[in-house]
């Protein structure tokens, strides 16, 4: 699959993919466990146990999107 801009994520697949993140850190903050939360928002449980260590260090603010990548700069070196 090819990205547009040479690579990353569309601004509207960036915004779905935070807001799974956002779900997930509301059921952080009642103590759901970790295999229900992937269960249910169709995710791998090592992205939900990473997403809860980011919540439990910053917060809901931590499982924010950091914004698109950088796209590497060609230099004609």
């Amino acid at each position: 699959m090819r990205y547009p801009e040479g690579g990353g994520l569309t601004a509207e697949r960036r915004a779905f993919r935070e807001g799974i993140r956002l779900q997930a850190g509301g059921r952080f903050a009642v103590g759901e466990r970790t295999a229900v939360i992937a269960k249910d928002l169709r995710v791998s449980v090592r992205s939900v146990e990473r997403w809860r260590r980011a919540w439990r260090e910053g917060g809901m603010e931590a499982l924010r999107s950091a914004g698109p990548a950088n796209s590497p700069t060609v230099t004609d070196a």
